[in-house]
């Protein structure tokens, strides 16, 4: 007779068996309670998709307003409230169908129509819908269509799918949270379980009653995330136990966190996953086709080199110069890339572009572009250190003053001797022009503010302060998934198709560069530390100034408005120009991009540039200094040939 501990080791650990009909039976009704549950949620709060509700038509067909014409045409009639009335309650029958007994090939019909109509329905229920929906999607089609194949080995594939799927989507969401410090240090938990959408008061109080405890709760489940796949180590030894807490896991969601339909969905891959993981010697899984394994394998590892492939080309585009860029190494041994427009025997002032964090010269491409076909202004862009083409040799630990004096260092050895220079920085080039304006002294004709920080920002603005506390996680997320070769699966932003187009490519290389994201980090950690650590007022900039706010930024948070208004304050003086300007329509990103915006700014500097040319005071003389009157050391930069 075996011992009780052999008894609960057996019950505990190793696999579980499932025949291939039970696993499809199983995962075809847990997935039909999700779909029933859904249409009858979507049924009760027609309202949400009626006019004037949260998924009104007429407003949410705008998202497609770029799709082909054919596509917008099919949306419109699925969305018509008839339609999508007819479709919610014949999935509802199909769903209630599919948990009467049965082994039909009409069930295969039923899931099929399932899984279609969920995914033509999801442009209709656009807030709403979640990831439950998504694997409903997935388990439903892949099931109908094993139930409608003609032969076992079809069905083994459909089903090596939907598990090869659900070990993705632990895997991946376990590794991402890795990268979040909140589920490194374990305050994870209590922190999703304070929110208002998805907390829980009573789990919360204990969480924060009993921190250790809930550390390790927090721990668990990364590491059950992590480590999902281990349920086909050792002939699925940990099947059981891997299963089992993924079960417990998503019930306790549903419960806790009011995600009830995750249950089912989630759980409804688990007999898949299940009749995988058993060895292929046990009586009830005799005959599975395991080649699906062996062609995933072969297309990953084709995948992981296309991807690392793709990754290279990028880089060597992210790290090539526009013909005729120029190089400057500077007094910390930073080499910069610049591109500048220079007429000779000229002294109007030279308009120096700053880049704010993460981001790339060419996003000024609207603007320089208007400024060269209406003007014959000069213009200097560059590449901060680790951005581009641009090399990072800081040997110290970074502070922002580095980039002030790069900056610095690349106007001397760049713009001639005796030419003043215009510095328009956009959000971080906002401070970190006005921190130049000391070292540049007369060179400094005037400051052009495009929806600048205020290195007070994070203590005055609390919307400021709470985005700062995400920003660090989201550059480790981006900088760790890109190292991974995720970056094959990049698409261009919406702010890359805004751009001229001779900059799209150049600027996406660079946004799908680890190495850009990576100096995004250096230089929002130094930000972070100094803003934080700010005090006391503005000192007082003896320069011409141009302040241009975002619509969209200022509305969003009226304490933006007050600290832009005293930028152009600390520029005030007898005989100095101060213009302040709102961009109507244009956000933090927008005011660069949309090409309306951009040449509207451009206008705008434009201006600002002739009215600095026409009211230069001649009677400024000797070389560079400070604004003290001190004479400006010569920076330790050289300026290198091209090569």
């Amino acid at each position: 007779m075996p011992s009780l501990p052999r008894k609960l080791k057996s019950a505990l650990l190793g696999p579980l068996p499932v025949s291939r009909d039970r696993a499809l039976g199983m995962s075809e009704r847990l997935s039909a309670v999700t779909s029933l549950t859904a249409g009858l949620e979507y049924l009760s709060r027609r309202r949400d998709w009626t006019e004037g509700g949260l998924n009104d038509w007429r407003i949410g067909r705008d998202v497609h307003a770029r799709s082909h014409p054919l596509t917008r045409r099919f949306l419109d009639a699925i969305s018509d409230e008839r339609t999508t009335t007819a479709l919610h309650l014949a999935r509802v029958a199909a769903s209630a169908g599919l948990l009467m007994p049965g082994n039909s090939r009409w069930r295969g019909a039923a899931n099929v129509f399932l899984g279609l109509s969920n995914a033509a329905l999801y442009p209709r229920h656009r807030y709403g819908t979640d990831g439950s929906d998504q694997v409903a999607t997935l388990v439903q089609t892949a099931t109908g269509l094993a139930r409608l194949a003609p032969s076992p080995q079809v069905q083994d594939t459909l089903m090596w799918y939907v598990a090869m799927q659900s070990n993705l989507s632990y895997l991946i969401s376990g590794w991402v949270k890795l990268l979040g410090k909140p589920w490194q240090d374990g305050s994870a938990l209590s922190g999703v379980m304070r929110t208002r959408t998805y907390g829980h008061e009573g789990f919360w109080k204990l969480t924060r009653r009993y921190p250790v405890p809930a550390r390790y709760l927090a721990h668990g489940v990364l590491a059950l995330e992590c480590l999902f796949p281990l349920a086909y180590a050792r002939g699925g030894a940990l099947a059981r136990p891997v299963i089992g807490s993924a079960v417990a896991f998503h019930t306790a969601n549903g419960f806790l966190m009011g995600l009830g339909r995750f249950v089912s969905s989630f759980v409804s891959m688990h007999p898949m996953v299940a009749y995988t993981s058993t060895p292929r010697t046990h009586p009830l899984v005799a005959g599975r086709d395991d080649r699906a394994v062996k062609a995933a394998l072969i297309a990953g590892a084709g995948a992981v080199a296309a991807a690392g492939a793709l990754a290279g080309v990028r880089r060597m585009r992210a790290a090539d110069r526009w013909p005729g860029s120029q190089w400057v190494t500077t007094r910390h041994g930073n080499r910069l890339s610049y591109d500048i427009r220079l007429t000779r025997h000229r002294d109007t002032p030279v308009i120096v572009f700053v880049t704010g964090l993460t981001a790339t010269p060419e996003h000024f491409g609207w603007i320089t572009d208007k400024l060269i076909e209406e003007s014959s202004c000069d213009i200097l862009t560059y590449s901060r250190a680790g951005y581009g083409p641009s090399g990072y040799r800081g040997e110290r630990p970074f502070t922002l003053q580095e980039a002030v004096d790069d900056l610095v260092d690349l106007i001397a050895a760049a713009v001639p001797e005796g030419r003043r220079v215009v510095l328009a920085g956009h959000s971080l080039g906002g401070e970190l022009s006005r921190r130049a304006a000391a070292a540049l002294g007369d060179r400094l004709g005037g400051i052009v503010y495009l929806d600048s920080s205020h290195p007070a920002e994070l203590q005055r603005s609390q919307q400021q302060s709470e985005t700062a506390q995400k920003l660090q996680a989201g550059l480790n997320m981006f900088v760790g998934s890109l190292r991974a070769g995720l970056g094959a699966l990049l698409t261009r932003p919406e702010w890359v198709e805004n751009l001229p187009a001779n900059y799209r490519d150049r600027a996406f290389a660079q946004y799908a560069d680890p190495r850009m994201w990576k100096a995004g980090i250096r230089e929002w950690k130094a930000t972070e530390r100094e803003f934080r650590a700010f005090e006391g007022d503005l000192p007082p900039v003896d320069a011409h100034a141009l302040v241009i706010s975002a619509q969209r930024t200022v509305d969003r948070d009226p304490e933006q408005l007050l600290m832009h208004k005293e930028l152009a304050d600390s520029h005030r003086g007898p005989g100095r120009i101060v213009h302040t300007a709102v961009i109507e329509g244009a956000d933090h990103d927008t005011i660069l991009t949309k090409a309306r915006l951009a040449t509207e700014v451009g206008r705008r500097i434009l201006d600002f540039h002739q009215q600095i040319t026409r009211t230069h005071d001649t009677g400024r003389s000797g070389g560079p200094r400070t604004a003290a009157g001190v004479p400006a050391q010569p920076p330790a930069a050289r300026q290198e040939e091209a090569r």
